[in-house]
């Protein structure tokens, strides 16, 4: 049996990416899990999860042995979200481990950030955790059991030129994190962060591109004290795994899973 064995896991952002790594892990450890994506449409440079994407993470998830509920949803709909979180409780019976995924990128100088881009910004990555957020925590209150990570980013943990919107939100969701993690933390639940640095999905190799320009690459690799450009969804899996399994002791905390990165900020 796995670790995680009768678990029910609700992921969003799990189409693909690193929340398709995250529903993989988690099956294999027992869980069954509900992936959420396929958002409306954003004025972004790269494509977003599909319908289609959520079906192929559900296959591969039924092809571990466990049951994978994908439902298409957009985090910025609180009611889509409360009935995404009822329909897994209906379903599968609990919602025991959430992990607050979904999130998009913009790049570019701070002046020429639209309030289109700003408001996509904000309204997926810091205020769709909130709705997330905010629907699950009754239900684990009840079961007093929680398991939630979210994620951020090592965006949230030190500025970046052109990447200031961004970064806002990112930052703002490890304090939304922290000061939940202290609401609950009497009831069983933990909430924890996982800043990751720049991880090898679509939002930096969009489907269907076979080649990252040489300089990005290297220029990446310059700014990594591990000379790598960037780490793998997986890597980031392996510490979602460590939060999810922990039998209670670790909450408020940031896992900055980052090359080396970390070494530089305090």
């Amino acid at each position: 049996m796995g670790a995680l064995e009768g678990r029910v896991a609700f992921i969003t952002g799990g189409a693909r990416g690193q929340g398709r790594a995250h529903a993989l892990a988690l099956a294999a450890e027992g869980a069954n899990v509900v992936v959420a994506d396929a958002p409306r449409p954003m004025n972004l440079t790269y494509p977003l999860g599909t319908e289609d994407d959520l079906r192929g993470t559900a296959k591969d998830v039924e092809e571990l042995g466990g049951l994978c509920l994908p439902i298409a949803m957009d985090v910025r709909d609180a009611a889509a979200v409360n009935a995404a979180v009822a329909e897994t409780v209906s379903s599968l019976g609990s919602l025991d481990i959430l992990v607050a995924n979904a999130g998009v990128v913009s790049t570019g100088p701070l002046e020429e950030v639209t309030d289109e881009i700003w408001h996509q910004l904000v309204d997926t990555n810091l205020t769709g955790v909130f709705h997330t957020l905010r629907a699950a925590i009754p239900v684990m209150r009840r079961q007093r059991f929680g398991r939630i990570v979210v994620t951020s980013s090592m965006g949230g943990r030190m500025g970046i030129p052109e990447l200031g919107a961004y970064n806002a939100t990112k930052w703002g969701i490890i304090g939304l994190a922290k000061s939940l993690a202290l609401e609950v933390a009497k009831q069983g639940i933990t909430v924890n962060v996982i800043c990751p640095t720049t991880v090898h999905t679509p939002m930096v190799q969009p489907v269907g591109g076979n080649d990252v320009p040489d300089e990005l690459v290297r220029r990446m690799m310059k700014a990594n004290p591990i000379p790598q450009p960037w780490i793998e969804p997986e890597d980031v899996s392996r510490g979602l795994l460590y939060l999810v399994t922990d039998p209670g002791v670790v909450t408020g905390s940031v896992l900055e899973i980052a090359l080396g990165g970390s070494a530089r900020i305090h």
